[in-house]
């Protein structure tokens, strides 16, 4: 029988997406996951937590080829250490970082930064794929602004979103191909102001809200400024925030 592959993060934004990516070009997955669920058809779940090391080595016992999907806001660095050090039969571990980990030093970029270095430096085969920030995260940001009565936005601020589906895909091509090293980054096709993010959403929901640029001090808003965030040469996605918004109106 084949090896399963090894998915973290199989049940957050990301991996919900990749999963069935995997399964439809005929792999069986293996998910760890801190809760308990139900096999499907391919799929197993495995209980382990990354941040704790609990139940890691046995998930990854057997495994050939590991795609490490589960970010949270800091700890990352520790997360895919405790992955590494686990993974004594992976052949290739797959991991998303963020676009902008290569050029700034300071807080989810840092911890990303760390957590690359200790995959290449694990001594196994690699790729790492560095994306933008996702639609559904932006959505999330932009939903709660619009609840306030003034909103707030940062000036200056640009993003260049992009679609989940688009990045699962491009995750689920490298964790069934070779060892490719740093791929090429993952962009949107398009940079947008924050403040027009924020206008393209209270249009597809019917709102009124005034827009109150803020200029932020320190260095992580200088950096944001500056565009550490954005990838305008890349490979881009294809599908915009428009066609994302249009999709997810009725639900927004």
């Amino acid at each position: 029988m084949t090896a399963p592959i090894l998915l973290t993060g199989g049940t957050g934004t990301l991996g919900r997406r990749v999963l069935p990516c995997l399964r439809a070009a005929g792999a069986t997955v293996r998910v760890l996951s801190r809760h308990e669920h139900e096999p499907t058809d391919g799929v197993e779940y495995v209980l382990g937590d990354l941040a704790t090391g609990r139940g890691v080595a046995a998930a990854a016992a057997g495994v050939r080829t590991i795609l490490h999907c589960a970010g949270t806001a800091k700890g990352d660095d520790h997360k895919a250490r405790a992955l590494v050090e686990a993974a004594t039969d992976a052949e290739h571990v797959v991991f998303i970082s963020v676009v902008g980990a290569d050029q700034d030093s300071f807080g989810y970029f840092a911890a990303k930064s760390a957590a690359e270095r200790i995959i290449a430096e694990s001594g196994t085969p690699w790729s790492t794929l560095r994306a933008t920030q996702f639609y559904d995260s932006i959505l999330a940001v932009v939903r709660q602004l619009a609840k306030l009565p003034v909103i707030p936005v940062p000036a200056g601020f640009r993003f260049q979103p992009v679609d989940t589906d688009e990045v699962a895909a491009r995750l689920a091509g490298l964790a069934l191909g070779a060892p490719a090293g740093l791929v090429p980054d993952l962009a949107g096709p398009t940079v947008h102001e924050l403040a027009d993010l924020v206008r393209d959403y209270l249009a597809v929901t019917h709102r009124r809200r005034p827009i109150l640029p803020v200029r932020l001090p320190g260095k992580a808003a200088r950096a944001f400024r500056a565009g550490v965030n954005l990838a305008p040469d890349q490979p881009l996605g294809r599908r915009s925030w428009a066609m994302f918004l249009a999709d997810r109106s009725s639900r927004c």
